[in-house]
């Protein structure tokens, strides 16, 4: 049962380098053969292509779970909130001096 375990996390291992090893690839040809010529950059080594990859992951992607980053977790709680008190409730409840107060402060912002 042990070795069972062992050789499937040493196939892991192996398939999930080789997949880093392309996806890094694929990003620094993507990178030497488009951006140059398009924007005049310099050409970068498989190591920086990997750094990339990583960057975007961090910045974009996330580390897996539910989703990616940029908040995904809380996706669609802003329209049950929305759904639940309504926008025009907090308008309704205003005095006519504070929605002249309201206006005033919009049309600043044209």
């Amino acid at each position: 049962m042990k070795r069972h375990w062992i050789r499937k996390a040493f196939k892991f291992l192996i398939f999930g380098l080789a997949f880093m090893a392309l996806v890094g690839w694929v990003v620094m040809s993507l990178w030497n053969n488009l951006l140059p010529e398009i924007l005049g950059v310099r050409p970068i080594t498989f190591w920086q292509g990997l750094g990339l990859l990583v960057l975007s992951r961090i910045l974009f992607g996330g580390w897996g779970g539910r989703g990616g980053g940029w908040g995904n977790s809380r996706k669609g709680e802003w329209k049950q909130k929305m759904t639940e008190r309504g926008p025009t409730d907090r308008w309704q409840n205003l005095t006519p001096e504070q929605r002249e107060k309201m206006k005033a402060r919009w049309n600043r912002c044209q």
